[in-house]
């Protein structure tokens, strides 16, 4: 009788206090990869859009990856708009980081979209499943 569990086949750490530290880099990360992002996607237009989104869409999909679930992106999304809402309300001195162009709305938008998509596309198995279809 084999006694495994789901959770045996996650590339995640199996401690609880390892998962909440690895949840909190990704959320670390997310605040980064937003504030670069904010920076590079308008100095280098187009290009740089592109550049700031791949990042967000690569650190997203990385993280429920490495989670072993849709949850993973849960915590770099989270820091990722958390850094995006702070980025873009303006300071008392007048300045901001984001423009009025439509670039900086693209990278908003697109950046939530991204962690929508990468929650909810597959890639995923079905713990505990046989290795053929199960539909027969």
């Amino acid at each position: 009788m084999s006694t495994r569990t789901p959770m045996d086949d996650s590339p995640a750490p199996g401690s609880r206090a390892a998962r909440i530290a690895l949840y909190a880099l990704l959320f670390v990360l997310g605040a980064l990869v937003a504030t670069a992002g904010a920076l590079v996607q308008t100095a280098w237009f187009p290009g740089g859009l592109i550049l700031s989104l791949a990042g967000a869409v690569g650190l997203f999909c990385a993280g429920t990856q490495l989670m072993g679930g849709r949850g993973g992106v849960g915590a770099p999304a989270a820091g990722w708009l958390v850094t995006v809402v702070l980025l873009t309300a303006s300071r008392p001195e007048g300045d901001f980081v984001f423009g009025a162009g439509a670039g900086s709305y693209v990278f908003l938008l697109g950046g939530m979209v991204a962690a929508v998509i990468c929650a909810t596309i597959g890639g995923f198995t079905q713990p505990g499943g046989p290795a053929a279809r199960l539909g027969k």
